[in-house]
């Protein structure tokens, strides 16, 4: 007898809305196991943007669509086609050097990678650190660091993410002429190479990251501030190369004779970090519960929901989407190219890890988490639905506001759907390495997770009423403008 079952009570949950059954029923461990072995296996090496992988999933998933009977909803069948450009730093050429007194650093191109998108000549520019604190980001002033080089030592992984965010926003605030970020590994979000040419701009924050470890050590001794230091910099234009990118999309046409011209997108990206360039062992970042779960779980979610007669009364889009991992480029390009029109599409659901239970901050059972849940009453929908599946539906205030803007929904948000992100877990052991494998992932939880999702999802399908964004919240202020721009007031 299993621990814990003597004196439990059994928690009645209520029945599911008529006719989901088959919906419920259709959704299992099983498949979304033989999905994710797929999309997350060393054949597809990892699904960097652009590979061979990446186009392997897109034709996997497109098929899947298919198979389900979704109508293609792209401009090439279900791919939405991207022009984009690949950019990769020139190697002959290179040259950096920093001098500190009568010791000198020379960088190899090997060691560098670069984030400029033109070429930059700098000869014996002052070098000034960065505090590496709040405070530090908030204090430094555009003259501290007017012609100079900022550099920003960024040695502790696990914090990366939130470290290079404010980091960013604190390089755009104050314009270096150049700013190089240290640390010994080169993590997603710095080492991104896709540019799209409708965006681009040659006047954005130059920046490259140096991972030598040698350098690194003798800034980290360095106090925060003008350093005596100089660097030379002599960096080629870089090579670009035009790739073409898909986002897959499939759409379940509504049954309501008004409801069927609006659209909930059903989202999740199926991009990931691709492969280690270097080094001994497993190489492959095999992306399975970032974001293999989302994926699969769209694809088994518009299966389940293709059973239903009839139809939805709302139009449902199921999307996956390239390109996150360098910087949400699948879900922007959507956005400002809607197959369908933003102000007849009503909500953005996102998957992101919804098969890992095993958090650092312990086990995730039965309960997932949407980011920015106080901003609008969409989570509210999701929450309802979890009571009857026996999912708790919850909101994380560290987590939650922290990652709003940090993965596809912000793409809808920005131009003001109704968006938000659910999770199961946030950070995980394996979370950016090459661990995160399939074989890791809780299949009947995310089952489990999937079915309350299929709830949701019908009962936003159901409503007349649209989600809304909470007016009384001030984080939603922008949100909130862009939603009134697509729904101006009639006179």
């Amino acid at each position: 007898m299993c621990a814990g079952a003597l004196g439990a009570q059994a928690v009645k949950l209520p029945p599911p809305p008529s006719g989901a059954d088959p919906v419920l029923s259709h959704i299992s461990a099983a498949s979304l196991r033989g999905h994710l072995s797929f999309i997350a296996s060393d054949l597809l090496e990892g699904r960097g943007t652009p590979s061979r992988g990446l186009d392997l999933a897109a034709e996997y998933i497109a098929a899947q669509f298919r198979r389900t009977g979704l109508e293609p909803a792209g401009d090439d069948g279900y791919y939405q086609t991207a022009k984009m450009l690949e950019v990769e730093p020139a190697t002959s050429g290179f040259e950096l050097r920093v001098v500190h007194g009568e010791r000198t650093f020379q960088i190899s191109h090997t060691e560098v990678t670069s984030r400029l998108q033109r070429a930059l000549d700098l000869t014996d520019a002052p070098v000034f650190k960065l505090a590496p604190d709040a405070q530090g980001l908030a204090n430094l002033k555009p003259e501290d660091v007017a012609g100079k080089v900022l550099l920003a030592d960024l040695p502790a992984y696990a914090t990366v993410p939130r470290k290079i965010r404010k980091l960013f926003q604190t390089v755009e605030r104050v314009h270096p002429a150049l700013t190089i970020i240290l640390t010994t590994r080169t993590p997603a979000e710095i080492g991104a190479k896709l540019v799209d040419p409708e965006k681009r701009s040659n006047d954005g924050p130059e920046r490259l990251v140096v991972h030598n470890a040698e350098l690194l050590k003798w800034a980290a001794a360095l106090p925060a501030g003008a350093t005596g230091a100089t660097l030379t910099l002599r960096l080629p234009a870089p090579v670009e190369t035009p790739v073409t990118l898909k986002n897959v999309i499939g759409v379940l046409r509504g049954s309501d004779p008004v409801l069927k011209d609006s659209y909930i997108l059903v989202t999740a990206h199926y991009d990931h970090l691709g492969t280690k360039t270097g080094g001994n062992g497993d190489r492959i970042y095999n992306g399975a519960n970032d974001d293999g779960s989302g994926t699969v779980s769209v694809v088994e979610l518009a299966a389940a929901l293709a059973k239903l007669a009839p139809r939805p009364k709302r139009s449902i889009v199921f999307m996956t989407f390239f390109g996150e991992e360098e910087g949400v480029f699948g879900s922007q390009y959507y956005a400002a190219h809607p197959i369908f029109p933003l102000a007849r599409t009503i909500a953005n659901v996102n998957l992101e890890q919804v098969g890992r239970t095993d958090s650092t901050e312990g086990p995730k059972l039965s309960q997932v988490t949407f980011t920015g849940y106080p901003y609008s009453n969409l989570p509210e929908i999701f929450r309802t639905a979890g009571e009857t599946i026996g999912v708790r539906v919850l909101s994380d205030e560290r987590y939650g506001d922290s990652f709003f803007d940090r993965s596809d929904n912000i793409s809808f948000a920005n131009v003001g759907i109704p968006a938000h992100t659910l999770a199961v877990v946030f950070d995980f052991a394996d979370y950016h390495a090459v661990g995160d494998e399939w074989q890791k992932i809780d299949y009947d939880n995310m089952a489990k997770v999937d079915r309350m999702l299929a709830l949701g999802i019908l009962a936003l399908a159901r409503n007349p009423e649209p989600p809304k964004w909470n007016v009384t919240n001030p984080k939603v202020e922008n949100y909130l403008k862009a939603w009134k721009e697509l729904h101006p007031a009639k006179p």
